[in-house]
């Protein structure tokens, strides 16, 4: 299973978070196979109107995403909904049973999120040659391979996750970080690989762990697939660059503060975020790993703190909420694990706060994808205006008058769809790691 294969790998080259500053197509039978598969499994997305197969069928296209509405354009005036982004790095499924826990506490708290699935939690051991890592040889992976149980689980838990109006971000494959050979080293067209063959293990599962009987993951993944996050936070301009051309449409691997975000390098910059740490006399990186670096470090700490550290990660996040909230609705990125890292207490951390904050008046809980569909849909006039407010600062005159009709455009009918705080010396280092 997942959780016997994997191995959490980190990176020489830390975040450092500054103190003070606020880290293969098939033949017929095959595909009859899939379809009988799909047809076969209650409650599968697509099950009952799958209208094309893909490849060898580990994909189908069964048509637009169910449970997702058309973002509208701010009117003159209107002050923007509160955003917020819960994501999850290297998503799979394994016996701690964590991703499926937090697609019933979504669905819940009427939250969607965004799953960064690594490919080769999709490939198996005896597979493992199949993928070629950048810089490394084949067969090589930080975080290991999957076996059968693994890879059936974490289907199922895709499939679901996508029918609920989630999205499937990738994390790539092998987690290769530091200066030997690590993600911060690869050329653009080492990215491409990358990209590449962690599209191929989605695409391709039923081939290589001979699930022919599966039923199909119901979504197009050349077409799913718009965003990423990197390994340890490190390689995003050239990571960026390659996705550009392979048609991402943002990236979350960056550093930031609680601003509005913009774009770079022609993709929506869309980073982690700094908020605070009660308590403490500096902010981390918005996810469970940085939290507990700068409390335990690598390794578990006192059992008699976890308690303690968990509440002060979801404190640190409600205090970067009600500050976005009360201020300049500037989104709020989430970033997490499915791990249980000093006895599962950011686990809870984020439930409670996912508890907390989703349900409010004007709190969306929504994927990176809605939130990108909702910044395209806007005037980039409007957009310009809201990046003018810094962390947690509210428009003086209020938001009527801020949002106030900027150009012609800002009158125009509801548009559909078609990015860092400096380091410093006397940082507490926090590497962002992925499961």
């Amino acid at each position: 299973m997942l959780a016997a294969t994997k191995r959490i790998s980190f990176g020489a080259a830390a975040v450092a978070l500054a103190v003070g500053l606020a880290g293969c197509s098939g033949a017929q039978g095959a595909r009859e196979g899939a379809a009988k598969g799909a047809r076969a499994e209650k409650g599968a997305p697509g099950a009952q109107n799958a209208v094309r197969l893909i490849g060898d069928g580990s994909t189908a296209f069964t048509g637009a995403q169910p449970h997702l509405s058309t973002p509208q354009r701010l009117k003159p005036g209107q002050k923007p909904p509160q955003f917020v982004v819960f994501s999850w790095d290297g998503a799979g499924e394994d016996s701690q049973q964590l991703f499926s826990h937090f697609r019933e506490v979504a669905r819940k708290y009427n939250a969607k999120m965004t799953y960064f699935l690594s490919g080769v939690y999709l490939l198996p051991e005896e597979k493992a040659q199949q993928y070629d890592p950048p810089k490394h040889l084949p067969g090589q992976s930080d975080i290991g391979f999957n076996d059968t149980k693994g890879i059936k689980d974490t289907l199922r838990e895709v499939r679901a996750a996508w029918s609920e109006g989630n999205e499937i971000g990738t994390h790539f494959n092998g987690h290769f970080c530091g200066n030997e050979g690590g993600v911060g080293t690869w050329s653009v067209d080492e990215w491409k690989s990358e990209i590449n063959q962690a599209k191929s293990f989605v695409k391709g599962w039923k081939t290589n762990a001979g699930l022919q009987d599966e039923a199909p993951l119901p979504f197009d993944y050349d077409k799913e697939l718009i965003g990423a996050r990197t390994p340890c936070l490190e390689g995003q301009k050239n990571a960026m660059r390659a996705g550009r051309e392979l048609g991402f449409r943002y990236d979350s691997s960056g550093i930031g503060n609680q601003v509005w975000p913009k774009k770079k390098e022609g993709l929506w910059d869309v980073p982690l975020q700094l908020v605070p740490v009660p308590g403490r006399e500096f902010e981390t990186l918005s996810m469970d790993y940085n939290f507990m670096y700068n409390q335990s470090g690598e390794s578990s700490g006192e059992e008699s703190q976890h308690t303690y550290w968990g509440n002060q990660m979801r404190d640190g996040l409600l205090q970067a909420f009600d500050r976005a909230y009360a201020g300049n609705r500037a989104p709020l990125i989430i970033g997490n694990h499915f791990e249980s890292w000093n006895g599962g207490t950011y686990m809870r951390a984020v439930e409670e706060t996912i508890k907390t904050v989703c349900p409010q008046k004007d709190v969306q809980c929504v994927t990176f994808r809605q939130l990108v569909d909702w910044l395209d849909a806007q005037d980039p006039a409007t957009l310009e205006k809201l990046r003018g407010l810094g962390v947690g600062e509210a428009p003086k005159g209020g938001w009527a008058a801020y949002t106030a009709a900027t150009s012609p455009m800002n009158s125009a009918s509801p548009a559909a769809s078609a990015s860092p705080a400096s380091p410093a010396a006397s940082a507490s280092p926090a590497t962002a790691a992925e499961s």
